[in-house]
């Protein structure tokens, strides 16, 4: 598991339940250490266990935990980065969803050795549309639950997200499109720069 997806669950743990609730869940999953570096690559053993203690240190089920972790990656104002990333995806929250089949893409251009699982969008309607997180990193489509309902909420819009389960061997989210324009968005300038 490549480190940066360590380190933005080290990161959500201790912006949003103190690096005391952290330091537990490390003794707890008995890693040996409780830093993860961002640029390594370690075992898949070592994120599950790390995550097993977490879900069972704040008595949340997985599923729950990494959606909060998704919403977390794009609204957080120490994830600004990464929301400009996803930002770039388009000016609507429609546009940002077709972008979505790029991401992983977009995510190699950043980091070459970070691998995330594809991802597919199919527009049923207008309204209506299916995103297809395909099978590779567990609890995936969880996290991208998040992001995506983080993002229409950084756009102004209203949306409904379920978790459909799997089709074939991807995870699908369904995206039900209440309205593009329901609230003011967060403000996004393309060309800001940091100070």
């Amino acid at each position: 598991m490549h480190g940066l997806i360590n380190r933005a669950i080290q990161s959500f743990v201790c912006a949003t339940y103190g690096r005391q609730c952290w330091l537990r869940a490390t003794q707890a999953a008995a890693l040996g250490f409780d830093e993860f570096e961002a640029m390594l690559i370690y075992d898949a053993d070592l994120s599950t266990r790390v995550l097993e203690a977490l879900c069972a240190e704040l008595n949340r089920p997985r599923s729950e935990f990494l959606e909060d972790l998704g919403t977390y990656l794009v609204s957080h104002p120490n994830m600004e980065d990464l929301r400009r990333l996803m930002r770039f995806g388009g000016v609507t929250y429609v546009e940002f969803l077709h972008s979505l089949d790029d991401l992983s893409d977009r995510v190699r251009l950043a980091v070459s050795d970070l691998k995330l699982p594809d991802l597919e969008l199919q527009e049923h309607s207008p309204a209506e549309y299916r995103l297809h997180c395909s099978a590779g990193l567990p609890g995936y489509s969880s996290v991208m639950t998040g992001v995506l309902r983080a993002m229409a909420d950084d756009y102004g819009s209203l949306v409904i997200l379920s978790n459909e389960g799997r089709q074939s061997e991807a995870a699908v989210i369904s995206i039900t499109l209440v309205e593009s324009a329901f609230a003011e968005g967060r403000h996004f300038d393309l060309g800001a720069r940091k100070s």
